[in-house]
């Protein structure tokens, strides 16, 4: 049986271990709206307008650490820093796509 590791946790399913890196309620949210394009932190909070200043930076941080996101800094003042996706972030974009579809098309019966 194959295993996948991240930061010392062991997956047995990749559908598991892609879960826990853009999973959850704000992981995915900051990730699909990184999708047209590079954003400031500022940005990202008038979108996500419920989000709180330490789960923002808190899930930036482990997007970040988990290779699928980017963070720049700027070497300006006022300080500037901005988050891209990275190559291995773009390749999730088609997932999240269909994701999208689904949702959108959802209808209880």
């Amino acid at each position: 049986m194959k295993r996948y590791n991240l930061d010392g946790t062991f997956f047995y399913c990749p559908v598991d271990l892609t879960l826990s890196i853009i999973g959850g309620r704000w992981k995915s949210l900051v990730f699909w709206n990184l999708r047209n394009g590079p954003k400031r932190y500022g940005e990202m909070k008038k979108i996500l307008v419920t989000i709180n200043d330490k789960m923002l930076t808190q899930v930036l941080r482990d997007l970040e650490k988990n290779g699928v996101v980017d963070r720049k800094v700027f070497d300006v003042i006022p300080p500037k820093v901005e988050y891209t996706l990275t190559k291995e972030g773009e390749k999730l974009l088609p997932i999240m796509k269909l994701m999208a579809d689904w949702g959108d098309k959802y209808e209880v019966k």
